[in-house]
């Protein structure tokens, strides 16, 4: 189509929309921590849901809806189902890296990639280190962008249940990693020892699979008119 932007714009524009998100975030958290008195980093123990009231639902909606945002400009930008995610995981990865990265920048945290994080909320509290999102999220826009190119440039990208078997059973295992403690945050407790051998086997995984379609790209087939 006449109007498609090429690879290489397509890719500028999406970068800029994530990385301008993660820099509204990191704002609208630096505005939420000081108007409820607290700093920036200041996540265990958990606060109690009585004290918070709806505002942990309010922000497990937030949480929602930015994964709203971020497979819509997958739909929107991709031309094919594999495209389209591919999109996604490379706003989520520069998204989730931004985030991080303007963060420091406005208030000095997080001080190291040592430093535990609460990650996500939805079912439950999920924690770990900074450096292990910043892992996925790399890892996401290495894959990303090597899927989108493919794809825009007419390579088939063929996966099979096996790929889809290992890749979403090496993130489950992630997720795992950043959920065991899950009970013990909800009980007012701090973090354990990072499970990061759990991690990293998901990421083997998932990275395995991944490899593993992109290795097997082809050259599409034209398809003859009528």
């Amino acid at each position: 189509m006449r109007g498609d932007l090429s690879f290489r714009r397509t890719a500028l524009v999406v970068l800029v929309f994530a990385w301008a998100m993660a820099y509204l975030e990191a704002a609208v958290v630096v505005y939420l921590e000081g108007a409820l008195g607290s700093h920036v980093g200041d996540i265990f123990p958990l606060r109690p849901a009585n004290e918070l009231g709806n505002l942990i639902a309010i922000e497990a909606g937030r949480e929602a809806a930015t994964l709203v945002i971020i497979g819509a400009v997958g739909i929107l930008v991709g031309r094919s189902r594999l495209e389209r995610l591919a999109w996604s995981a490379v706003v989520f990865g520069v998204w989730d890296i931004g985030y991080y990265a303007w963060l420091f920048v406005f208030s000095g945290w997080p001080p190291t990639l040592h430093t535990f994080d609460l990650l996500f909320l939805l079912p439950v509290p999920w924690a770990g280190p900074v450096w292990s999102p910043i892992a996925v999220s790399a890892a996401l826009i290495g894959v990303g962008l090597a899927a989108a190119s493919a794809e825009r440039s007419g390579r088939h990208l063929a996966s099979n249940g096996r790929h889809w078997a290992v890749g979403v059973g090496g993130g489950l295992l992630v997720i795992l990693s950043y959920t065991l403690d899950a009970p013990r945050l909800m009980d007012g407790g701090l973090p354990g020892p990072y499970p990061w051998p759990l991690f990293a086997a998901g990421m083997l995984l998932a990275l395995a699979a991944a490899v593993d379609v992109l290795r097997g790209a082809g050259r599409a087939t034209p398809v003859s008119p009528g």
